[in-house]
């Protein structure tokens, strides 16, 4: 069929050396397919080299302390990714004696796999025909065929996964589904593609009818919540500070923070002040209380805003098992703190 030959003809040309392309291993493809949701190549690649170098085998990662997967992690966001990485990779070592389950439907049990996943593994390392559905085929087929369905509904997916497996050579699945989600990612971005030098630009529905800025359509919006956190960064007469562990269920589970004062708005210095020495510190003796102000953050995740202002609290008193500023950043942290440590905003 002329798409899928025009497809992997110009995908064996321009395609990106990436490392995980150069191997058939289950392990390293997970591994690529994880990092990447929500992330961009450019920003992922760094952590797989990691990773690889630091977990060479799927045992090394099992046997590794979460605390370290977390900490290699941090940047990449959505930790909850990292968390099932660590729990999947135990499952394959110990259960299934390091042999990743080689069908769809048996990658699918995975704990952290979803079809898309599922799908990369299958054909990426077995040559399963299962057609991969991400952000990018969405948008290289809704505009070639002109598909106005709303990609927001589970309906368009089945439709656009039954139409990919159609397109999808059977003796080679691997190839067309690396190729059609290296041409979403290179050449059918999402704004201003350049049509004009595309290998469909003679075929392609939405070009002729002049729709390709309004495909693919999606209607559900997210509703972002705006959350306001105040770090309080207690400094001892050592130097020293107090971090805890976030344990509860939610945004950076298992990762650490300072004491955390959340308002349901900004809050100015009086109200800090107010709650650090009644609700929070009052066995310390405060010396001063500071905003660091030039530290105050937007930090955007996928469903939440941050509003995030950091405090420095100075006291009389030694903290017990205080942490010094080396120890600090060995600690897994949200990137937006970990950067505020770096910056050496704490001025130890």
């Amino acid at each position: 069929m002329k798409f899928h030959n025009l497809l992997t003809d110009w995908y064996l040309k321009t395609k990106r050396d990436l490392p995980w392309r150069n191997t058939t291993n289950p392990y390293a493809i997970w591994l690529s397919e994880i990092m990447l949701q929500q992330t961009r190549v450019a920003q992922g690649t760094p952590y797989f080299l990691t990773f690889t170098k630091e977990f060479p085998t799927v045992f090394d990662l099992a046997n590794a302390d979460e605390e370290k997967v977390l900490k290699l992690w941090q940047g990449l966001g959505y930790y909850s990714r990292a968390r099932n990485l660590h729990k999947t990779a135990q499952h394959i070592a110990h259960d299934l004696k390091g042999v990743f389950p080689p069908t769809y439907n048996e990658l699918l049990k995975l704990k952290g796999v979803g079809e898309y996943t599922a799908a990369a593994i299958a054909s990426f390392a077995y040559n399963e025909a299962v057609p991969v559905v991400d952000g990018n085929v969405f948008r290289v087929l809704s505009r070639y065929f002109d598909i106005e369905s709303d990609i927001s509904l589970p309906a368009t997916k089945k439709e656009f996964t039954s139409l990919a497996h159609e397109l999808m050579p059977k003796d080679n699945p691997a190839t067309f589904n690396q190729a059609i989600m290296e041409f979403g990612a290179l050449q059918c971005v999402p704004k201003n593609p350049d049509c004009d030098n595309c290998i469909f630009n003679d075929s392609c529905a939405a070009l002729q009818k002049k729709k390709v800025n309004v495909l693919p359509f999606k209607s559900k919006k997210l509703k972002v919540t705006n959350r306001f956190f105040n770090y309080l960064i207690l400094e001892d007469i050592l130097g020293n500070t107090l971090i805890q562990k976030r344990t509860a269920k939610g945004i950076w589970h298992n990762l650490y923070e300072f004491p955390l004062l959340e308002t349901s708005t900004i809050a100015d210095f009086e109200f800090v002040s107010n709650a650090v020495q009644n609700d929070f510190f009052e066995q310390y003796t405060i010396i001063s209380i500071e905003e660091c102000s030039d530290a105050t953050v937007l930090h955007k995740l996928s469903h939440q805003h941050l509003h995030i202002q950091f405090w420095k609290i100075k006291i009389k008193e030694q903290i017990e098992n205080g942490i010094n500023q080396t120890n600090l950043k060995t600690f897994p942290f949200p990137i937006v703190i970990y950067n505020f440590i770096d910056k050496k905003e704490l001025n130890y």
